[in-house]
């Protein structure tokens, strides 16, 4: 069966990825421009912020917050070290208690607030995250530079973590001997594969754990 050839801002089959954060990654991110073939304008160079809202007690359920939006993506399984994700949920605000308690709380894999309303706005539900022991929500503001390395969706940003500068790299595709095939020849092989959820957590510090640069050191 030919493999599904990559295209980037289109909807495919559950991928699998590879990505990793550090603070020095400038011989990585030179030659994946190099090696990158030309990519759509829209994906040259783009910026958003983004709450994630990071939990104690949850590792498989991605949950954050852009464009008045709640987004969650849980975590399927890991393959030769690649980590597939699926979108779970997304829902607008203001958001149903409803939803609220059936799934947005279940996701964080924390004890369930006691909800008063019908209905939370962003504010009310961000005020219910800050009063919550297990949960935190930090605000992530991403620099985004695309790539497409050996039919590999890819790129290199710039992430502001709560004001913390860290810089990511990453390789996405349906294809694990792609991806395998871009890491080597990019030269990301030798570090960590670390999704944003842990990211995130190591640099507020709710893990105690470096980012994957400073292992090499």
């Amino acid at each position: 069966m030919a493999k599904e050839k990559m295209k980037i801002g289109e909807i495919s089959k559950p991928r699998f990825e590879f990505r990793t954060f550090g603070q020095r990654f400038e011989e990585e991110h030179y030659r994946m421009s190099r090696l990158s073939v030309p990519v759509p304008e829209k994906v040259w160079d783009r910026t958003s912020e983004e709450i994630y809202i990071v939990s104690r007690t949850n590792d498989v359920n991605n949950t954050k917050i852009r464009d008045g939006k709640m987004d969650i993506k849980t975590f399927v399984k890991q393959v030769d070290g690649l980590e597939q994700w699926n979108p779970l949920m997304k829902a607008e605000f203001p958001i149903s208690a409803e939803i609220l308690r059936k799934e947005v709380y279940p996701a964080f894999q924390v004890n369930m607030p006691t909800f008063e309303k019908t209905s939370y706005t962003l504010e009310e539900f961000l005020a219910s995250v800050k009063s919550h022991p297990d949960l935190q929500a930090v605000r992530v503001k991403k620099h985004r530079f695309g790539y497409m390395v050996y039919d590999t969706i890819c790129e290199v940003a710039d992430v502001l973590i709560n004001g913390a500068l860290v810089v990511t790299l990453n390789s996405e595709s349906t294809e694990i001997e792609d991806i395998k095939r871009t890491l080597k020849e990019v030269g990301l092989d030798r570090y960590e594969n670390i999704n944003y959820l842990q990211a995130i957590k190591r640099v507020i510090g709710m893990i105690d754990k470096p980012l994957a640069d400073e292992t090499l050191e």
